[in-house]
């Protein structure tokens, strides 16, 4: 059964529990896929988690309580399906999904294999580094038999092939499903090879995004290669010549920002001390709507996109990635091989095509 080709609706309420718009990458992933979700469900009643990020522990109580009595006051009123968007520091939304087994929990874990990595963290633990870490490491064992406890049972989401694979290994009493981060419908803008001899870093400012490496790549890269950055928090970068800094692009200014590059650069790795996270790149589905391929470090599940076409590997050091992008951006035929294979897959996981495993997993679980 194909959930879209279905003529009935899923007669069931949907909670949808998910960052607020603006607070990361998640929570504009969940802005289109509510969205796309309405025509297909009795109703999606969001919830959005304001403080992801900065939560004391009364906001997470809160949020706790009030997701709750949400389900509980639906669930009188027939079917509900509670969902939850879930990332490495979700914490509200991890204790929240603990619900009774009389109601239908899924998740997507956006960091899989694991639903969220640092459930004990909040406002303060995220101040001080070290505190947080000498929380949540020695933590490791007892956080796994608590994931696996409260997963035992419940359907699970991964965005990426590897990533429900390893999430399949890691917790054998969930039903794992294989989902595809969507590409979002964008205009057509200039081919690869018309745009300026440019590459781009793109995403929200934290650690660990590569951002950090663009001092390294300006001097390893042509003095006429431009590095353009944009995404939420890159205004505070410091300007550099052959640096153009853009800060928060969207509408026009993303489309204008992505028709001046010929590939996007992730110069970083999903692995650190914890393990490595398989995570889809909202960052990548961005420029993939555009056409535009990825000069990357084939680690975690970067890997798929170098399978797809729509990305080339390169080893991890600035002075390899520089090497690799000159490489890519003076090769026209290379260029239209990869702006082909982008085309293809921006049409293959449209939202519409997106929320197909989840529609036809929440009718299997109703049935």
């Amino acid at each position: 059964m194909t959930a879209l080709s279905d003529a009935r609706l899923i007669d069931a309420r949907l909670i949808y529990v998910a960052p607020t718009t603006g607070r990361s990458g998640v929570g504009d992933y969940a802005d289109d896929f509510a969205a796309a979700l309405r025509p297909h469900v009795r109703e999606v009643i969001e919830y959005r988690i304001a403080s992801t990020g900065s939560e004391s522990v009364a906001d997470i109580i809160g949020d706790v309580r009030a997701v709750r009595r949400l389900v509980r006051a639906c669930a009188r009123r027939g079917p509900v399906i509670a969902h939850f968007e879930m990332s490495c520091g979700s914490v509200a939304p991890f204790w929240a999904s603990a619900l009774g087994a009389d109601i239908v929990v899924t998740a997507t874990a956006h960091d899989a294999p694991q639903p969220v990595w640092w459930p004990f963290r909040t406002a303060l633990l995220s101040r001080h580094l070290l505190v947080h870490h000498a929380v949540h490491y020695p933590s490791r064992p007892l956080i796994d038999a608590l994931q696996t406890r409260i997963t035992a049972g419940r359907t699970l989401f991964a965005l990426t092939g590897i990533g429900a694979e390893q999430m399949a290994r890691r917790y054998p009493r969930a039903q794992v499903h294989e989902a595809r981060h969507y590409i979002p419908k964008r205009p057509d803008v200039t081919p690869l090879s018309g745009r300026p001899r440019a590459v781009g870093l793109f995403g929200h400012v934290y650690k660990g995004k590569g951002f950090d490496l663009i001092g390294e790549l300006r001097a390893h890269l042509d003095d006429d290669v431009e590095i353009v950055v944009a995404g939420r928090g890159t205004a505070q970068i410091a300007p550099m010549p052959g640096v153009t800094v853009l800060g928060e692009v969207n509408g026009p200014d993303e489309e204008k920002f992505f028709s001046s590059i010929r590939a996007l650069v992730a110069p970083y790795s999903k692995s650190n001390s914890y393990g490595t996270m398989y995570s889809a790149s909202g960052a990548a589905s961005r420029a993939i709507a555009y056409a535009t391929p990825l000069v990357c470090v084939p680690d975690g599940a970067l890997t798929e996109l170098v399978d797809d076409g729509v990305a080339v590997a390169s080893g991890p050091e600035p002075h390899a990635i520089a090497a690799q992008i000159r490489a890519v951006i003076d090769d026209e035929a290379r260029l239209d091989a990869l702006e082909h294979a982008a085309s293809t897959l921006r049409a293959a996981r449209s939202i519409d095509r997106a929320v197909e495993p989840f529609l036809d997993a929440w009718a299997d679980l109703l049935s």
